[in-house]
């Protein structure tokens, strides 16, 4: 199965930030915007956290807090599983798999320079793995 490096995935996109001290509303209007569903903290242009509509979810609405009053840099995700652009997509599907998350930063250093989603994943590699399914059932009928 042909892998994709992440740099090639990312290649084009629009990098989505916002600084902790940004509201959770404001945060989620920047991210419907933009179209996605995670986007990163920065603070001098280094990465320190992930906002994710599963936080928005769970940690603000869920938890009851106001997202007009709820800053990022409360209920953002600091821990954060990073890739850079040379390393294999399926390096980075495996995170998410592991880490059950679908998200994962791409940096060069600590500077985020792209994000690479599961979605992503559903691209040339699912073709091919489901071309390879099809070629497994034809050869088990064959047996």
């Amino acid at each position: 199965m042909p892998m994709r490096k992440v740099g090639d995935v990312i290649r084009g996109q629009t990098v989505v930030t916002a600084a902790r001290s940004l509201t959770v509303f404001e945060a989620s209007k920047k991210m419907a915007q933009a179209r996605v569903g995670a986007i990163m903290v920065v603070e001098d242009e280094r990465l320190t956290g992930l906002f994710t509509e599963r936080d928005a979810l769970n940690r603000v609405l869920a938890a009851g807090l106001d997202p007009t009053r709820t800053i990022l840099g409360d209920v953002m995700t600091t821990a954060l599983q990073t890739i850079e652009a040379e390393q294999p997509l399926g390096h980075a599907m495996h995170l998410m798999f592991e880490g059950g998350f679908r998200h994962v930063p791409v940096v060069k250093g600590d500077r985020p320079i792209g994000m690479v989603s599961a979605r992503d994943a559903l691209g040339t590699e699912m073709v091919a793995f489901e071309h390879e399914l099809e070629q497994r059932a034809s050869i088990t009928e064959l047996l």
